[in-house]
């Protein structure tokens, strides 16, 4: 532990110390412990946990601890808060983690999952859970629906106290500014902690019945088969993500000027597609569309890349190419689907004077149609080396003058409801390249020639 920050080794050993204190009541004389379900149900968390730490399977079980929350909503539900806080130790201590360091990350983890499971378990036996379950405790029927409320309380307390560690071991670990510590956490992890909790019910109630623990590992098997398939789910999702990643790189490398442009697309085009009501999936294509709008650069030579002047119309052919080299590079990349055709076809005018294939209309796909308004939105309100980037106002007017002409109306006004709604982050500190012009070109030490004039640092018309 000793490359985690001071700041941060306090903060772990705090939790740790309170996650010692929650759980000594459970061993004091005279306690009850029921040591048997405490030592089966931390048994099977550890179960769970080793198969991420054995060779044979590799990475193609869950990583986190938190991927068998049910077991540890059961144990919250079936025991005494203070001994539950001992369920998820074993298989926090045990888990495998996958970035340094390691002793901290499964040390923090440990204190962290007892400290929820003790305040999930609390909150349950305070409602009046544990009568709920039916078997020995509250009679031979378990009393459902009323046995829900409870089991979604412990879960949202769970989530919470969950929530409020991580954003502070942010903050402690990564130095995250405390007004940004906490947020989104809350949101991201209370949808799965409530699906997990019913599951958690189930195995509680089955245990209680008559039927004993046994029948609460009919619960436990589907549960580690769909949180395997999750984690694959995530897994995949991070490969691409990190494919996108690294075109980017290659694009910002090989062309410095439009460093950043590209993130900043892929936001605007979400922007775009969530004030058009798309669906998630789609909305997502198009934000890889927006990031890999400009990989065609990989194709086109450096030298006219960086060429320090305008271009020949020989240059201007090959830059007009870059479309087609992207579509090219992303052809074999299944995930992209729609984002293929937005990177071919970005250029593109509704009059039929774009590039590559002069289309017009509605014949222009719908991702492209977003994209081209992204794209010359940041590079008007992007700053270049040789001029400022315009205010947000100006760039809006700039769009909506020559929508129907170059750009689809809809996705215009889209844009500039979303803008309204939600603002736009300055890039006026970014020095990039233009990408997008709308009427003649300049020079680069001049000034446009009309109000429509952006051309780039080289003079073309993109």
């Amino acid at each position: 532990m000793r490359s985690t920050p001071g700041a941060a080794r306090a903060y772990i050993l705090a939790a740790l110390i309170c996650s010692v204190i929650c759980a000594l009541p459970a061993l004091s004389p005279g306690a009850a412990t029921p040591w048997g379900t405490l030592a089966l149900l931390t048994a099977l968390y550890l179960g769970c946990e080793l198969p991420g730490r054995c060779p044979f399977f590799g990475s193609s079980v869950p990583v986190t601890a938190g991927s068998f929350f049910p077991l540890l909503f059961a144990a919250a539900f079936l025991l005494p808060p203070a001994a539950a806080v001992m369920v998820a130790i074993p298989g926090a201590l045990a888990g495998r983690v996958e970035q340094p360091p390691a002793t901290a990350r499964r040390v923090w983890r440990a204190a962290q999952l007892s400290l929820a499971v003790w305040a999930a378990s609390s909150v349950h036996t305070a409602l009046g859970g544990p009568v709920t379950l039916g078997g020995p405790g509250g009679g031979a029927v378990p009393d459902l629906p009323h046995a829900l409320f409870p089991a979604c309380a412990s879960a949202l307390v769970f989530s919470l106290v969950l929530a409020a560690l991580d954003g502070g071991i942010l903050a402690a670990a990564e130095r995250v500014p405390l007004r940004h510590a906490w947020r989104g956490l809350p949101a991201r992890s209370l949808g799965p902690h409530l699906v997990h909790a019913p599951a958690g019910l189930m195995m509680a109630v089955l245990w209680r019945s008559s039927y004993g623990p046994v029948s609460a590992l009919v619960v436990l098997l589907p549960m580690y088969i769909s949180c395997w398939v999750f984690a694959q789910y995530h897994r995949q999702h991070a490969a691409h993500r990190a494919t996108i990643r690294a075109l980017v790189q290659a694009v910002d490398i090989k062309d410095t000027y439009t460093r950043g442009h590209s993130e900043r697309v892929g936001r605007a085009s979400e922007l775009i597609a969530r004030e058009l009501g798309m669906e998630e999936e789609r909305m997502e294509a198009l934000r890889f569309a927006g990031i890999l709008h400009d990989v065609g650069k990989l194709g086109v030579p450096t030298r006219v890349l960086r060429k320090d002047g305008p271009l020949t119309p020989e240059e201007r052919r090959v830059i007009e190419l870059h479309p087609e080299y992207g579509h090219e590079i992303v052809r074999g990349i299944g995930f992209l689907d729609e984002a293929r055709a937005a990177i071919l076809h970005h250029h593109e005018r509704l009059d039929g004077s774009g590039y590559p294939y002069g289309l017009t209309g509605d014949k222009i796909p719908e991702f492209a149609r977003v994209v081209a308004v992204a794209d010359a939105f940041d590079a008007m309100t992007s700053t270049r080396s040789y001029r400022r980037g315009r205010p947000v106002p100006a760039a809006v007017e700039e769009l909506e003058r020559c929508a129907g002409s170059q750009f689809d109306p809809r996705m215009v006004r889209a844009l500039a409801k979303a803008l309204d709604r939600h603002g736009w982050a300055s890039a006026a500190d970014a020095v990039t390249s233009d990408e997008e012009t709308f009427g003649v070109p300049r020079q680069r030490s001049g000034k446009p020639s009309s109000a429509a004039g952006t051309a780039d640092r080289h003079g073309r018309l993109r």
